[in-house]
This record gives structure tokens, C-alpha cells and sequence, in this order.
């Protein structure tokens, strides 16, 4: 699924509409996944995105929540232009810390046209950087990234515990009503975290738990959609979930989905009528005046019956405005659930999204 800054980016292309027009691929079923090389960029597609969140706790006991996230987004250039200075791709990069002891997140964000050793995402593997942001996968398989943000930093290795988990049906994952409407998606849920955090001087050693979300596409959010309201969460006992719904402009929903990985590597995939999303809480902004659903029931069916989960944010204010950079505002915390925790991220309530 996801997500709403990558999608906003798409904004900048507008600025461009002057140029050939220029032919994006489609993505439809039946595609085979190869790694290493789809952890690396498709360039080909109109945005993509790497985006890991995750819970982690120091020797003190206390819990922070993280996002990592790189995007990049293909700008209707002519691919012939040979000039250099055409810039055909553009990189965006966010991250953010969750920490109650603040009772709002802290973030910092980047945005640079690929080239000139400026910015660039890698095809063949992940190698993602914005001047000295990079998000990158060794040759042992592990990820790492350190980035030096206003107020905080992070340096991390995230360390895959499971294989890949292909969303929707084989990776092909169903955004809406229309069969165009869907995105390549893939995640590496329950991967193991290990690294610092800092602020300032103070902070040490961290680790915990954290879910990559791999998507790419081309244009998938129906013209009715206003956002959609996901969530990725690690379980204790090793199983994962994810589950997502669109929401119409009235807030009624338009498309759902998702999957469950049993503890035993089983795949349950979620048909929409299998997911349901309701609010238990709702948090205004004082800034933007948006007000999110920021806790929420979680219902999934399976086949031996209906499960439930709490969705509890860590604070209300996980509020990210990315309007400085060009990007929306939206909502994406750290939040618990019993015998587990994750990431919930809320988009199209301080504005409805765009395509």
C-alpha cells in the first residue's frame, strides 16, 4: 500500500506536463519476483518506495518508534533526452522519531533530483541516498541506515527474520475497483533491529522489531478516493499483519485488503469484505485543524473465525506536515496492539489525496 508523500510528489510531474508525453508501465498480475534484484529501484514506474518503520527500546526499558522512508518518483521526461542535466527522477526521503517523553514526533525530510552524486536509488539491490541519508542491504542481506537528522539520529541495521511476503495475490496487490488500480508490493515483516538513537548527547543502544514495505507503481488511487487508512504489525509470537483500507470522501470504504502470516508461515490473504477499520479515538490537530482516528478495532476474518485488535497509539501527536518539502500532511505512528505492536499511518484527513 501506500504511500501519500509519494503519491503527492506526483504534483511535481504536473510541472512538466509541457514534455512528451511518456508511457508508464502497468502493473497487473502474474509477476515473478526476484530478489535481490526488486529489493533495488524500477525506475521504469512512476514512484516507488521504501519505507520501514519499527518499535525498538533501550537498555532503559523505554520504547521509541521510527520511520525510514525513501521515495522516488519518475518524471514525465523524454528517455531520450540525453542532457544530463533532464532530471527524470526525483528522490524524497522522511524520517521520524516517536518518543512520549516529547508527546510529539520529531521528523526531518529530503528532496533532491537523482544525479550529480546528489541523490540516487539503485537498481539491482537497495542503495538508496539523498547526500548523506542512504538507506542501503549489504551483501549478508542485512540493511542499514544512519542518518543525521534536525534533533535526532538514527544508525540502524535491520536484520530479515522471514523471507519476503508478497501482497494481495503473488505481489500483485488490488488498490481499488479497476484492475490498473494496484501497485508491485511486497514486505519484510519481524525484521530484527539493532543500532542507536541519539538526541543530542544523550540515547545508546536500541533494538526491537521493524516491517520494510516495498511498493512500486504507476497510478492506482481511484479518482473517488480520498485516503486510506494501513497498518503493518509485528505479534510477539512471530506472526505479522497487514491490513489497509481507501476510504471514499464521505469516509466509507472503497477498497481493503491485507494479509496474515501465521507464526508458522502460512499466508492468509485478505479479500476486502475479510478487513474492517473502526475508529475508537479521534485526536485534532492544533496546527493543521485535521482530526485522525488515531486508535482503532481492527477486524480481520480468517478461516476459523473473526479476529480482533486494539490499535493504541504511543501519543496522539504523530502528526507529520510535510508541506515545507511539497508533501502532504498525514498521520504515521507508533502504536501497540495485545501481543504486539507496529505502525498505523492515516492520510487524506487534512486534505483528500490527489492523483
Amino acid at each position: 500500500m501506500k504511500r501519500a508523500h509519494a503519491i503527492m510528489a506526483l504534483a511535481l510531474m504536473a510541472a512538466t506536463s509541457a514534455a512528451p508525453p511518456v508511457v508508464y508501465p502497468v502493473v497487473s498480475p502474474g509477476r515473478t519476483f526476484a530478489f535481490p534484484a526488486d529489493h533495488g529501484a524500477h525506475p521504469e514506474y512512476r514512484t516507488e518506495w521504501w519505507y520501514v518503520t519499527g518499535i525498538v527500546a533501550g537498555v532503559d526499558g523505554k520504547r521509541l518508534g521510527f520511520q525510514v522512508t525513501f521515495f522516488r518518483s519518475r518524471l514525465p521526461v523524454d528517455p531520450n533526452n540525453a542532457s544530463a542535466f533532464a532530471a527524470k527522477q526525483v528522490l524524497f526521503a522522511h524520517v521520524a522519531l516517536s518518543d512520549p517523553a516529547t508527546g510529539h514526533i520529531l521528523h526531518d525530510e529530503r528532496a533532491a533530483r537523482a544525479g550529480f552524486g546528489l541523490a540516487g536509488a539503485k537498481v539491482g539491490d537497495a542503495d538508496i541516498t539523498i547526500r548523506d541519508w542512504r538507506l542501503v542491504r549489504l551483501a549478508d542481506g542485512q540493511f542499514t541506515t544512519r542518518i543525521a537528522a534536525k534533533g535526532f539520529t538514527l544508525d540502524l541495521a535491520f536484520t530479515p527474520s522471514q523471507p519476503p511476503l508478497l501482497e494481495g495475490q503473488g505481489g500483485y496487490s488490488r488498490k481499488g475497483p479497476k484492475p490498473s488500480e494496484a501497485s508491485y508490493y511486497y514486505s519484510l515483516p519481524q525484521m530484527r533491529v539493532s543500532g542507536t538513537i541519539m538526541r543530542g548527547k544523550a540515547g545508546g543502544s536500541v533494538s526491537g522489531k521493524a516491517w520494510l514495505d516495498r511498493e512500486w507503481s504507476s497510478s492506482y488511487l481511484n479518482p473517488v478516493a480520498a485516503g486510506w487508512d494501513w497498518t503493518g504489525l509485528n505479534f510477539d509470537d512471530g506472526s505479522a499483519l497487514m491490513a489497509f483500507r481507501i476510504r471514499r470522501r464521505d469516509g466509507s470504504t472503497l477498497w481493503a485488503g491485507g494479509s496474515f502470516r501465521r507464526a508458522g508461515g502460512a499466508v492468509v490473504v485478505l479479500a476486502p469484505g475479510d478487513v474492517s477499520l473502526v475508529p475508537m479515538r479521534r485526536w485534532t490537530s492544533p496546527r493543521t485543524g485535521a482530526t485522525y482516528p488515531i486508535a482503532q478495532t481492527l477486524t480481520i476474518r480468517l478461516p476459523e473465525g473473526v479476529r480482533r485488535f486494539a490499535l493504541t497509539p504511543f501519543m496522539a501527536d504523530q502528526e507529520l506536515d510535510a508541506r515545507r518539502s511539497g508533501l502532504p500532511i498525514y498521520w504515521e505512528g507508533a502504536v501497540t496492539t495485545p501481543g504486539g505492536s507496529g505502525y498505523l499511518e492515516l492520510t487524506g484527513y487534512a486534505a483528500p489525496m490527489k492523483m
